[in-house]
């Protein structure tokens, strides 16, 4: 779980989560995983153009 995440949903750390922290952190991943695979993919994208370039 990304630190963001867990400080954003997480309100009372404790042994376990509440329901409501764990669809929070659910959803806050899934938006992470999303944002990090365009950018993993605009940047492998620019490597190849840079490559084909060269």
């Amino acid at each position: 779980m990304s630190e963001r995440c867990f400080v954003k949903c997480v309100v009372k750390p404790g042994t376990s989560l509440e329901l409501s922290e764990r669809q929070c952190v659910a959803k806050c991943m899934d938006r992470y995983m999303e944002s990090w695979n365009v950018v993993s993919r605009a940047y492998a994208n620019r490597i190849q153009t840079y490559s084909s370039d060269s």
